[in-house]
């Protein structure tokens, strides 16, 4: 390749038109995988955008869209692009921060944005003298050097403001990565483990226990390494049956033996090992959880009971089943009961759900709860790289924050000797936010000026 061509090239990668190019092509692609609903089996797709659109979409990876090759190729362009820029207008910034300050000439203070020239009684010794103390007093660290026709002080502030811009391309840089380190995709085709971050999901029924979950794409089995037991799901309702909340109690298991347990909500996830747990969903199942119990604490059972089935306590002297249930949509609101201890005419009732039901028999009194089963909708995430976003979010706070409210400003005071007293030449300039600057710079010669006088 010719030095032309790679220079033509890098000239590409370095132009800001690109940069632009692909934060539109990004942001449009955004809405796309926005409005598409991702993650979904083919069959969705095809059932609501027809076969040829289905498949149009699937080889485009519409359906993981964030995890697409094409998609990912853009993200890494994008960082080229933003390393070329910066590979190319880092020197400059460096050559103006390492400038001497005062490497300018009288001639050149009078071309400055922003000067004014003052005429005084006073010596130009004993007024250099006052200029000098009064910009230290000030936060100005002045250096000055002694010229034919008098003495240059020049100071200056937020030099390394300049870097603001690059801190947040770095930072960019940072979040892009993370975003990387964290696709399924990268950890299938790049480091060739699939563990390495994943999103996977899982229904865990009530009172059972999994080693694994299954990969939203592909539907791949992925082995956790440790076991997640249910202990317990509540749902509560509003009164028109909608869901108001729901919660799993969970037990982290290692080889058999119990770690950790904790509830997980919506917005409070479970992280172990690397991997977070979210609520995401719930099923209703259609059968039950029973607790049977006497009132004098003599005797307790648990069973899964289904309709019209019937369970037998010999222990506790009784037998019992559901005959009817009253549901609204797959909710089970109340069941009605049949219910004997073999003593006198079996007692029929009705009673809700997870409430629990006094029964007065000739042998005593029993306590029954029954509720009704659900398997809690768990998505698993890995993703190495968050800490790399949430590190990169905040390294583009601070450098938004110096890009936009700090700014390399400079001041100048040529201090030239006249036939009666000296003349005092003020100057300076400011990279960015120049009105604000101006307002100092003003409020400063009068400073000096009401000082010297």
């Amino acid at each position: 390749m010719t030095t032309a061509k790679k220079n033509a090239l890098f000239g590409l990668f370095a132009s800001v038109q690109l940069a632009l190019f692909l934060l539109f092509l990004l942001a449009s692609t955004s809405i796309i995988g926005t409005i598409v609903p991702q993650n979904n089996p083919f069959d969705f797709y095809v059932e609501r955008y027809g076969f040829k659109t289905a498949r149009f979409f699937q080889l485009l990876d519409i359906p993981d869209m964030y995890n697409s090759w094409w998609f990912l190729g853009l993200l890494t362009l994008f960082a080229i692009n933003l390393i070329v820029c910066s590979i190319e207008r880092i020197p400059l910034v460096i050559r103006l921060i390492r400038r001497d300050v005062l490497a300018v000439t009288p001639e050149q203070l009078t071309k400055f944005p922003l000067n004014s020239e003052q005429h005084l009684a006073e010596e130009a010794p004993a007024a250099a003298e006052r200029v000098r103390v009064l910009l230290k007093k000030h936060g100005w660290r002045a250096q000055e050097k002694s010229t034919d026709s008098g003495w240059m002080f020049g100071a200056e502030k937020g030099k390394w403001s300049r870097f603001g811009l690059y801190v947040v391309h770095s930072s960019i840089l940072v979040i892009l990565a993370g975003a990387l380190l964290g696709s399924s995709a990268v950890a299938h085709k790049v480091f060739r483990d699939p563990l390495f971050a994943f999103k996977g999901s899982v229904m865990l029924p009530e009172g059972e226990q999994t080693d694994h979950v299954y990969a939203r794409k592909g539907g791949e089995r992925l082995d956790l390494g440790f076991a997640l037991h249910c202990d317990d799901f509540a749902i509560e309702y509003y009164d028109n049956g909608m869901p108001k909340t729901y919660r799993s109690k969970v037990t982290v298991l290692e080889r058999g033996a119990p770690v950790q347990t904790t509830e997980i909500e919506v917005n409070k996830p479970l992280t172990y090992k690397g991997i977070t747990f979210y609520q995401s969903s719930y099923q209703p199942y259609q059968d039950y959880q029973a607790i049977l119990k006497k009132k004098d604490g003599s005797a307790e059972t648990a069973a899964r009971i289904t309709v019209a089935n019937q369970i037998d306590w010999p222990e506790g002297g009784a037998s019992y089943g559901i005959i009817n249930r009253e549901r609204q949509g797959e909710v089970t609101r109340q069941l009605k009961i049949w219910f004997t201890d073999g003593q006198g005419e079996p007692s029929v009732f009705w009673m809700h759900a997870d409430q629990e039901a006094a029964i007065e028999r000739p042998s005593g009194t029993y306590l029954l709860t029954i509720r009704q089963r659900y398997a809690t909708g768990l998505q698993a995430t890995k993703d190495p790289g968050v800490d790399l976003v949430y590190g990169g979010c905040l390294l583009m706070l601070a450098g938004l924050y110096i890009a936009f409210f700090l700014s390399h400003r400079r001041i100048y005071v040529l201090v030239q000797p006249e036939e009666r007293g000296c003349r005092l030449l003020f100057a300076g300039d400011a990279n960015k936010n120049r009105v604000g600057f101006e307002k100092h710079f003003l409020q400063l010669i009068s400073k000096l000026d009401n000082e010297i006088k």
